[in-house]
């Protein structure tokens, strides 16, 4: 049985409480819950670092001599990190023109893409093409049409948390790698305090189908598995959680609603179960204290995928 199969086995298994809801059927709260983890952590900046000095590396071999670089980004979301990738593959062929695909489902983080990019400058060279559809969605659109691109680089930065099927996702988009061709998946660490959160209360945290608690470390799992040649590289990263020790503080409510993806969790979870997350929130392997202040493991992975040999 593999890793996978055992992690569905458990999610059928589960015994979520009653009265609870994902953070995700209340689309304000959730931006609200996200613009403030974004603010309390060093998620984006520890994503920009290895940009910056890992990415250019990783670049270097692909693009297989053609006329322009290829690239799809699923789950791209305002295009923040988009650019910065951009630029690294700029730097290393300078003039080689990018065709590059989006795959995002929100009209509002398409829009706020597409403002990015009309006041970026030095873009001259790039050619968007947008897809208002989910992986699967692109996915059927490419089977459907039997298309036979493929891509120098896909990325897939914190997105693989809203796939149904995780193994099929990543043979699926294997499979569009050009020789040469690099797929990068950034997600929570297998390491962090968000798997250890997940792991002993994820059974009982709200749950839909547009939602996995998944981490770079199943990934890995799955990718061995298979035999696919993959590198990891580890990304440090923390959040000030202070504010969730706060009783009533409205930035620790939002703060505690993100952690367990749980719309207003202080009010609808069971004494239980918020005394045993608090609890847990405060362990070695969720966070630790520093200068007064409670300060959260939130680790990213980075996994750079090899095309198969063929």
């Amino acid at each position: 049985m593999t890793i996978w199969e055992k992690r569905e086995m458990t999610e059928q298994g589960r015994n979520m409480e009653p009265g609870m809801r994902s953070l995700l059927s209340d689309n304000s709260r959730y931006v609200e819950a996200f613009r403030l983890f974004l603010t309390n952590s060093t998620e984006h900046q520890c994503m920009l670092q290895f940009i910056e000095t890992r990415l250019p590396d990783i670049v270097s071999s692909i693009g297989n001599g053609g006329s322009a670089i290829n690239v799809l980004g699923v789950g791209s979301g305002s295009g923040e990190m988009d650019l910065k990738i951009f630029s690294k593959i700029q730097a290393r062929y300078p003039g080689v023109p990018i065709n590059t695909e989006i795959v995002e489902p929100s009209p509002e983080q398409l829009l706020s893409y597409k403002e990015r990019v009309a006041r970026t400058p030095g873009l001259a060279d790039i050619h968007f093409t947008w897809h208002k559809k989910t992986s699967s969605e692109f996915e059927l659109k490419v089977k459907e049409e039997k298309s036979d691109k493929k891509y120098d680089l896909i990325h897939m930065i914190q997105m693989m948390y809203y796939v149904k099927d995780a193994p099929a996702t990543l043979a699926f988009f294997k499979s569009l790698l050009a020789p040469n061709g690099k797929l990068l998946i950034i997600l929570v660490s297998g390491n962090s305090g968000w798997s250890t959160l997940w792991k002993k209360h994820g059974s009982r945290l709200p749950l839909n189908d547009l939602c996995l608690y998944i981490t770079a470390g199943d990934i890995a799992d799955i990718l061995s598995s298979e035999g696919a040649t993959f590198q990891s590289y580890e990304l440090p990263s923390d959040m000030d959680i202070t504010e969730c020790f706060i009783d009533g503080d409205r930035n620790g409510d939002l703060l505690l609603d993100f952690l367990t993806e749980t719309c207003d969790f202080n009010k609808n979870a069971s004494p239980e179960l918020r005394e045993e997350i608090m609890r847990d929130l405060q362990s070695p392997g969720c966070s630790a204290a520093k200068d007064g202040k409670r300060i959260f493991n939130n680790n990213l992975s980075a996994l750079v995928v090899e095309r198969d040999e063929v």
